[in-house]
């Protein structure tokens, strides 16, 4: 069987830690948008049928004014997000229907994925029902407890990544559960109903926008890989 497959992109971020006045998704990275770029990233991918785009309801008429403003005709869906990121999965997952896809989930502020890790990660959910994107640490690793800090074989850490993939009958059953503080990310939740998850090799380049430095960052690599 040959899954289709569809692109949840959660975009809800507010841009406190940047100090900007908008939310940082909307942020320009060479002139653009960020999420732009992270749509882009996904487009041209083969079996993708479908791009969701989640969005807080006062987001939406900037989406669509900066769409009009910039000429950004990439066919996505828009659905309005919850007040927590696992309630904004919830309401995108609601509009996949078809329990034979994969469902891939994705920060809208990371759009330096590469496709080789995109492609990655869809062949191997299909594999195994699920695969998420992860590096190991450069820098060395310490625990903080009350007492102090002590150090952690970095070859034991994972740095965690999107986009995070699953059979969309898996993802979906999981988000049945209620919320819990554990939930970090989708393969947390996944993991909570019963199931084992499957790492892959994510990209360094992959980092999330938080900070001004993480946008000076992502500018120098977008003009080294000569973006759209």
């Amino acid at each position: 069987m040959t899954f289709k497959r569809i692109v949840i992109i959660v975009a809800g971020g507010s841009g406190t830690r940047m100090g900007a006045g908008i939310p940082k998704q909307f942020l320009p990275l060479l002139s653009k948008p960020i999420l732009f770029h992270t749509i882009q990233a996904f487009l041209d991918l083969p079996l993708i049928s479908e791009i969701i785009l989640v969005l807080p309801a006062s987001q939406i008429s900037v989406w669509l004014e900066l769409c009009e403003k910039n000429q950004f005709t990439a066919k996505h869906t828009i659905v309005i997000g919850g007040d927590t990121r696992f309630q904004s999965v919830s309401n995108g997952l609601a509009k996949v229907i078809d329990s034979t896809t994969l469902v891939a989930i994705h920060d809208g502020v990371r759009p330096l994925v590469s496709k080789e890790v995109i492609e990655k990660c869809f062949q191997e959910a299909e594999k195994y029902g699920n695969a998420i994107p992860a590096v190991k640490p450069l820098e060395t690793v310490r625990f903080c407890e009350k007492t102090g800090t002590i150090p952690i074989d970095r070859e034991k850490v994972l740095l965690i990544q999107t986009p995070q993939v699953f059979k969309s009958s898996i993802i979906k059953q999981s988000y049945q559960t209620p919320w819990l503080s554990s939930f970090t990310d989708d393969a947390s939740v996944v993991e909570h109903a019963g199931y084992q998850i499957h790492i892959v090799e994510g990209n360094r380049e992959n980092i999330k926008i938080t900070t001004p430095q993480d946008l000076l960052f992502a500018e120098v690599l977008l003009k080294k890989n000569n973006p759209f």
